[in-house]
C-alpha cells in the first residue's frame, strides 16, 4: 500500500496549514541533515564491523 498523488497533496497541504511556509525550509534542512548523520554512523557501523573481522 503507497502513497498516491493525491494523499501526498494533503499531507503537504496539512504540513504548510501546521508549520507556515517560511518554516518549512528550516524543517527540511533539520530532516536533510538528520538523513545525513544517520547515512554517516550506520556507514561508519559497516567500517568497524570490516576492521574487526
Amino acid at each position: 500500500m503507497g502513497l498516491d498523488g493525491p494523499a501526498v497533496f494533503v499531507i503537504l497541504l496539512v504540513v504548510l496549514l501546521l508549520f507556515g511556509g517560511k518554516k518549512i525550509p528550516e524543517l527540511m534542512k533539520g530532516l536533510g541533515k538528520g538523513v545525513k548523520e544517520f547515512k554517516d554512523a550506520s556507514n561508519g557501523t559497516e567500517d568497524d564491523e570490516k576492521r574487526n573481522v
